[in-house]
This record gives structure tokens, sequence and C-alpha cells, in this order.
């Protein structure tokens, strides 16, 4: 099965860096046209810019460096504000430690056993970054190029346009692939991501965003009390190097059963094998609403403590749940803190890992002449 026509709707931006965590007083103000400025320069000399987005009282910061988010600022239950997204605040320290903090990811997001995949009987070798495998694109992934970024306004929307061209054998992916994401900031606050992506030769595409969350604010202390409940009654079990076995296994009675409301942390140091493989949680959940058209709710997490709420739309089959389990004390975020174990936890919609290699997964392919179109929306409450 090919790759299915999707639909995508994005959104980004973020406000202060190290201010972002002090707090202040919410307004309820409209759109504010994006305002550019310079974030530093790479080795090379190339300019890196930085865009800050304001709009229905979320506040977004997006560097063209990787298309990331270098924060995103939303009011509590007090209208006290807070930076709730992991990052940096320098451009020397994305470039030389970042573990994709808030990065748009491709050309694949996820794993690729081996680096190896086959398409129309033609074998493909790419960039191994992870162990014997492919991670999130490569060595050189999406999340590592200057993507040329264009502001908006429309309606009561702002937002950038987002380009970048992957030519044929970059990181060893067939295909010169011409890929759009949208970053819009809604007249609700809602930050949407819409993914485009064409090709002239057949090749392999799954895009999605890795930024870390913490709710209660980043360098506030673990999310493990944040309360998470996915629309999901599957996962992929994975093997020792966290490539899916094939098989799609049943949540119930296990510790990735979050169907109900509960705390990131509840099961998380339960003895189950694939917890040992993750450190935690680092699986994939098969959605129950399967691929769709317009994007449906399929996750919530809540932090008690602030009241912040972020629910998470999309059009994408699989959400992959990252507990930070890799962050080990030795980065130093923009508000100044240590991030350590469990700081943080990613949502990552997508399809699934190690699709090019597993016929009976959702597929990724991708030939000349169709679009590649995804869409998820992050709505934020408190």
């Amino acid at each position: 099965m090919e790759l299915s026509r999707r639909t995508v709707i994005a959104g980004a931006t973020a406000a202060g860096v190290a201010a972002a965590t002090a707090g202040g007083t919410a307004h309820a103000t409209g759109g504010r046209k994006p305002v550019k400025s310079l974030f530093g320069k790479l080795a090379d000399g190339t300019k890196v810019h930085s865009w800050a987005l304001e709009n229905g009282g979320t506040r977004l910061k997006v560097l063209s460096y990787g298309g990331i988010v270098q924060s995103l600022e939303i009011p509590d239950r007090k209208g006290r504000y807070a930076n709730v997204s992991l990052g940096f605040g320098t451009l020397e320290d994305y470039v030389a430690n970042s573990p994709y903090f808030g990065a748009l990811i491709g050309r694949y997001g996820n794993r690729i056993a081996k680096g190896r995949f086959t398409l129309d009987g033609k074998s493909h070798q790419v960039s191994v970054n992870d162990g014997d495998n492919s991670l999130h694109g490569g060595a050189q992934g999406f999340d590592k190029r200057v993507w040329n970024v264009a502001p908006f306004t429309k309606g009561s929307d702002v937002g950038l346009y987002l380009h970048y061209t992957s030519v044929d054998g970059e990181m060893g992916y067939p295909g010169t692939l011409r890929t759009k994401v949208t970053y819009t900031l809604t007249r609700q606050g809602d930050w949407r991501v819409d993914y485009e992506a064409t090709t002239d030769k057949t090749t392999v595409v799954n895009l999605t965003s890795h930024v870390y969350w913490n709710l209660a604010g980043e360098s506030s202390g673990t999310v493990y009390d944040h309360r998470l409940k996915i629309a999901a009654s599957r996962y992929t079990p994975v093997d020792s190097g966290l490539i899916p076995t094939g098989k799609l296994a049943k949540v119930t009675g296990t510790p990735f059963d979050f169907r109900g409301t509960k705390a990131v942390g509840e099961d998380i140091r339960v003895a189950h094998r694939q917890l040992l493989y993750g450190k935690g949680f680092d699986h994939n959940w098969v959605l129950d609403k399967g691929i769709t058209r317009k994007p449906e709710h399929v996750a919530t997490l809540k932090d008690p403590s602030s009241g912040r709420t972020l629910k998470i739309a999309t059009t994408e089959p699989g959400l992959q749940f990252y507990s930070g389990n890799f962050l080990d004390g030795t980065l130093v975020g923009t508000g100044g803190g240590i991030y350590r174990q469990g700081d943080a936890l990613c949502l990552e919609t997508q399809h699934f890992p190690d699709s090019p290699n597993q016929p009976s997964f959702p597929s990724t392919l991708l030939r000349p002449g169709q679009t590649y179109r995804t869409t998820t929306v992050h709505s934020f409450r408190s």
C-alpha cells in the first residue's frame, strides 16, 4: 500500500528564553506580525534567524536552523506564562549538543533498521547514526539544515512558511524531495503544523516535530506527575535496538495502557522488558483512529500543578511517546537549569518506525506525481 494523501496543519513560535520561565500576566491579544532577528551564524558564515510570533495567548519562537521551536510560552490557570518546551539559548548548543530539541524531523522520523530498505527491487543504504540504525533522517537530517522561512498573516492567523529541498542522494535517500512546512498560530492560540512534500523519484517520507514538553515549565523538574491519555489500544513492541518487531501488541494489562488518564510516572519503573529496552517509554502507539483526512484528537497531557493542558489532534496513524529517558544532566537549557532524565516528554505524530521494512505497517512510500500531506494540531488550555 502506498502513502495515502494526507492533510497537515502547522504552527510554530515562542517567545523569550530565560524570561519565559519567570512568569507574567496573560493577555488575550490578537495576532502579532512575526518579528525576525539574527540568532547566530554557523561555522561557514550562514546566518540563522529567529522568528517570534504571538496569537491567542500563545507565544512562539522559531529558528530557521532545523525549523526549531526554541520556546513556546503559554499561561497557567492564574495567567502566569512559562516556556513549556526544552531548548537552548545559543546556536552553538543546538549545533553541538541537541537531542532534537524542538526540531523538524526528516526525511524519515524515527528509526530504520540498519539504515537499509528496498524500493522497486533496488536496495538503498541511508545514513546510520544510532548504533546500527538510522534515526530521524541520519547524521545530517532536516533538523540540521537551514530552512527558507517566510512569515504570513491570514485573517486572524499568523505563521511561517518553511521550505527545504533535499537533493537526490542526500543522506542516501533517493529523489529530490521538496518540502514545505507551515507553522500557524490561530486566534485560539493553537499551534498547527502542515507538512507537504513532493519527489521526482520513488522514496520514503515520514516527517514530524520533536518538541520536548514540560507543561510546568522547562527546568522545573520531571514530568512524571503529568497526566497523559492516548487513544490507542495497541503499540508496536521493539527489540533491544528499539526497532519494531512487526507485531501490534495490545496495551491491556501492560504499562503501555494510557486509554484512561494516568500519571506518566505511574508505571515507568515496572520491570517490563519493553521499558528496559527504552529505559522508559520510547515506543510507537497505534492510534485507534488510523489515518484520517482531517486531524482527530488522539492525546491529552495535563500538568496538575499549573493547570496547563495540551491536546493533540492529527491525521497520522501513530504517536511516538518518549519520556525523556536519555536526558542525562549534561545539557543546560534556556532557563539556565540542567536537564535530567524525565524532565520532559515528546509526543511525535508519525507513521510507524521502520515502515519501509515492515510490509504490514501503513506505507510511507511516496512516488512522483503524489503529494505527501499530514496535519497535526496542538491546542493549549489552562
